[in-house]
């Protein structure tokens, strides 16, 4: 009898699960949001000498005051730029889709935060500048577009392969969904590994929130393989912070081994070579899961609330696989 009961639950809950979502979706697509793009990238393409002047008047924070326009002429007979733009032009001829992606985007952001002002979106091209490829103001974003050309695309050679796997259109609109995160996520209380791992735990569950149709890999930057392995070795993570009284740590070489972006995580192990690097970060996002399944509280609430409250209250236990 138990098992018919289980079997009849099972169907019912995820028959709610999906109901709640779609009613949410519904509430969602109901948002008027007025993206507006602005292709500077393809605007200077296209531009000739003359051109110039008409462009720094209708993009001022894009031309430097102490550059001439001998500099922006130079630029546009580079080969090197030259090539660069018309690789850009080759993966992004229209951008119709990732508007399409980024008004779901602003939509979420809307429904979650309903003064947020939209700002003006402008694609450009960067010189491969990955470190800022999206850069986010209170009425400015700026889209690096030659960062996003493909992990294997040959202006990415040279540049570390867990970087590089990082430079792709799929994880263009993550990127701006990562830039609006680090606007409203209160920063850690303080220095401690605890407060660190549960501060990017806020950002990626936000950012799960506004991504729902998102793998949870791509949130992350995980390879798929490789978030099933931190999911398989959850508890193993977890016992190893415990276990070396890490989470009340101070230590700034914690950050480098389990936090910053690399290869691979550093337990200083044998199956190091095994684990995805940012392993701190995705605990974090479990705790952060925790809490808000245990908690009745709404996300703007959770943002504020302090690290070690938040991991007190989470009742986080690793899952054992």
């Amino acid at each position: 009898m138990q098992k018919a009961i289980f079997f009849v639950l099972v169907p019912i809950f995820i028959f709610c699960s999906c109901v709640h979502g779609d009613k949410l979706a519904d509430e969602v697509a109901k948002i008027n949001v007025d993206i507006k793009v602005n292709r500077f990238d393809r605007e200077f393409a296209e531009a000739k000498p003359t051109d110039i002047p008409g462009l720094k008047e209708k993009y001022p924070y894009l031309f430097p005051a102490n550059y001439p326009d001998s500099i922006w002429v130079a630029k546009l007979q580079d080969t090197l730029q030259l090539e660069v733009m018309d690789e850009v032009g080759k993966s992004f001829p229209d951008f119709v889709s990732e508007k399409q992606d980024m008004e779901w985007l602003f939509r979420y952001i809307k429904y979650y935060f309903p003064n947020y002002e939209i700002p003006r979106v402008v694609t450009v091209t960067s010189e491969v500048d990955y470190n800022n490829r999206i850069i986010l103001t209170d009425s400015l974003l700026l889209v690096g577009l030659d960062n996003y050309l493909g992990s294997t695309h040959k202006f990415y050679q040279g540049i570390s392969r867990y970087i590089a796997n990082d430079l792709d259109k799929q994880y263009l609109t993550r990127d701006m969904a990562s830039a609006f995160a680090k606007t409203v996520v209160a920063p850690p209380r303080d220095r401690t590994f605890l407060s660190q791992l549960v501060y990017y735990g806020k950002e990626l569950y936000l950012m799960q929130q506004l991504m729902p149709q998102k793998k949870e890999a791509v949130i992350i930057g995980y390879a798929p393989d490789e978030l099933e392995w931190a999911n398989v070795n959850e508890e193993q993570i977890w016992r190893y912070f415990i276990e070396r009284e890490l989470l009340y740590s101070t230590n700034s070489k914690l950050g480098p081994r389990f936090l910053d972006p690399a290869p691979f995580s550093k337990f200083e192990l044998e199956l190091d070579n095994e684990s995805p690097g940012k392993i701190g970060r995705y605990i974090g996002w479990q705790i952060v899961k925790a809490f808000m399944d245990n908690n009745n509280i709404t996300l703007q609430e959770m943002l504020t609330l302090p690290e070690e409250e938040l991991f007190k209250r989470s009742g986080f236990k690793p899952r054992k696989l």
